[in-house]
């Protein structure tokens, strides 16, 4: 009998966590995904990237520059739910504590659980498709793969905190486009 109940289910889970990290280890001296990975995470940090984009869509036009606003406020509210509330939560260590020297980051000050980049990628994926028409989401979701998957690429996140923080951004943007529908935005 197990000690822990839970014990097959933390097993299957760092199992996965090794299996992407050690499937990504072949491609991290590649030049190329050294700059994607370093710039993706790096365009990643505070929702940047999201926010530019929000911002680019609004040049020249009232009610996108109102969107970019709110767009702007619901990336703030969702950066702080997650990292000021859910994260507080798990305090779940890094697969290494400033990441992997061949890439370039900023060293990350909450716990690892959930993936914030994750979270804020795909929260602004799925808010941003509701402000603009096809094909345009393919590219923010393509947006949203790439910055979630450098953050396990470069070591500073678990294959699992990244698809926890996937489903609580899409959770989050769920929510958010909920709340855009009843006030009319």
């Amino acid at each position: 009998m197990n000690a822990e109940p839970n014990a097959p289910r933390k097993l299957l889970h760092l199992r996965m966590d090794a299996a992407v990290d050690n499937a990504l280890e072949h491609i991290r001296d590649n030049k190329i995904v050294i700059v994607i990975f370093s710039i993706a995470s790096a365009v990643g940090d505070f929702g940047l990237l999201w926010h530019i984009i929000g911002l680019v869509r609004s040049i020249g036009n009232i009610d996108r520059l109102q969107q970019a606003l709110i767009f702007s406020i619901l990336i703030g509210l969702e950066s702080l739910i997650l990292n000021q509330g859910i994260k507080r939560l798990f305090r779940r260590s890094r697969p290494t504590e400033k990441g992997d020297t061949r890439f370039a980051l900023r060293k990350p000050r909450t716990s690892s659980f959930p993936s914030g980049h994750s979270s804020s990628a795909f929260f602004s994926a799925l808010v941003l498709t509701y402000f603009t028409a096809w094909p345009w989401w393919l590219l923010f979701y393509a947006f949203a793969l790439i910055i979630a998957t450098s953050r396990v690429g470069v070591r500073i996140h678990h294959a699992s905190d990244v698809i926890a923080g996937a489903f609580a951004g899409t959770l989050m943007g769920v929510i958010g486009l909920l709340v855009l529908r009843h006030y009319g935005v």
